[in-house]
């Protein structure tokens, strides 16, 4: 960790509480899952700086916007960072790069890593002038795979990585899920990934390269659910998790709206079944005896809890579920999440006034620390808005 006065990483307006204050992180990364990573760590209290190609990075331009490249993608991933523009084509703006990647504590990116060997902003290279340096690449495909260097997308993950199939092993149809899970559940190990290596290096000295595939990384997170049968060798059976796959598996619909419920243990199911005035049924029908045969007859279980549950009103079913400790909710929509009285009542959404945007709503940082609370000190950049704070020139101008 930098503690020292930098002539080229001027020290950021407002100081960090977070755990990683001081860290210097230079981002190299575009989209959503590399800004995603970075705006973690940048919560957290490291001292982010975005390096964006003059045309700036694709999310800025999803909208709606107030300003033109001030999307709200954009806004939701890049908050806690200052952007500096450089045309790394230019051999002014790799020098600028360079000079803030040799005084950097950390660089992530998502380019692929031949483009940067090109640059000098290897790995490679970065460690003969700072050898504790931390480096982490995200890229589509392991480097020692017949994929690697292939670019990749959410979309396309989602389908490698068996998510669109999971959909299609449901109703028969692959498709999407409508968020882009694999970019941040990937952002989410590149962030882990980056904390532990400062771990190690606060404990030994060392810098290293880490390398986070998305492929692999989200085949895991699939086939933590969906191993089955295939966990051994040989087999004992299919893979997947027929309570996951099951057709039935809910929300169900009520006589006014529709009911999240997980009637799970067999504790839950004795309270159920007497709420619901069948209260010997795990006696009486093998299908209901026990988890694992709940589990085998996931659809049955679901077609009879859809049947039991539109006979009653959400706020029926709430007060008596409630009262007998089997947990439910209601379905929120995107409108409804956002006026979500948990999250009203936690402080969740902030609405701080953007220098260039007027008020935006922002989603705070969930994890609470009792001694280095995390925090948001500066919100978005716009494009290059800090060229010439960290170098002093403006290498290039940012497109209009």
């Amino acid at each position: 960790m930098s503690t020292e006065p930098d002539p080229i990483w001027a020290a950021p307006a407002e100081p960090a509480s977070g755990p990683l204050r001081g860290v210097r992180t230079l981002d190299l990364t575009t989209v959503v899952m590399g800004p995603s990573a970075t705006q973690l760590l940048g919560d957290l209290g490291a001292d982010v700086v975005k390096i964006e190609a003059p045309e700036g990075d694709s999310l800025r331009r999803i909208g709606p916007w107030r300003t033109p490249g001030m999307g709200p993608l954009f806004l939701q991933a890049n908050r806690n960072k200052r952007s500096v523009v450089l045309d790394l084509k230019t051999a002014e703006g790799k020098a600028g790069a360079l000079a803030l990647a040799a005084r950097a504590d950390v660089v992530v990116s998502n380019v692929r890593p031949q483009a940067l060997a090109r640059l000098g902003l290897d790995y490679d290279s970065l460690r003969q002038a700072s050898p504790a340096i931390i480096y982490c690449t995200a890229v589509g495909y392991g480097s020692d795979g017949p994929n690697a260097g292939q670019a990749v997308y959410d979309d396309l993950t989602q389908a490698a990585a068996g998510i669109a199939g999971l959909f299609g092993a449901v109703d028969g149809t692959p498709r999407y899920a409508p968020i882009n899970i694999c970019d941040r559940v990937t952002g989410l190990y590149v962030a882990n990934a980056i904390t532990a290596a400062l771990y190690h290096r606060a404990m030994t000295g060392e810098g290293q390269a880490i390398e986070v595939p998305m492929f692999e990384t989200m085949t895991q997170f699939v086939l933590a659910d969906h191993m089955g049968g295939a966990a051994f060798d040989p087999p004992l059976g299919a893979m997947g998790y027929r309570r996951l796959l099951s057709r039935t598996r809910g929300p169900y619909p009520t006589a006014d709206g529709h009911l999240a419920i997980v009637v799970y243990t067999d504790r839950h199911w004795r309270d159920f079944t007497a709420l619901i005035g069948c209260p010997d049924l795990l006696e009486r029908d093998p299908r209901f005896a026990s988890a694992a045969s709940r589990t085998h007859n996931a659809e049955e279980v679901g077609r009879f809890l859809a049947a039991e549950l539109q006979r009653r009103t959400n706020a029926d079913w709430l007060a008596a579920l409630r009262a007998i400790d089997i947990p439910a909710c209601t379905v929120n929509t995107l409108e409804t999440l956002i006026r979500d009285p948990h999250l009203q009542a936690v402080g969740f959404f902030e609405t701080l006034l953007h220098p260039t945007e007027g008020p935006v709503t922002n989603c705070r940082f969930p994890v609470r620390f009792s001694q280095t609370p995390a925090s948001v000190r500066r919100l978005a950049p716009r494009l290059g808005q800090h060229t010439a704070e960290l170098l002093g020139t403006t290498p290039v101008s940012p497109a209009s």
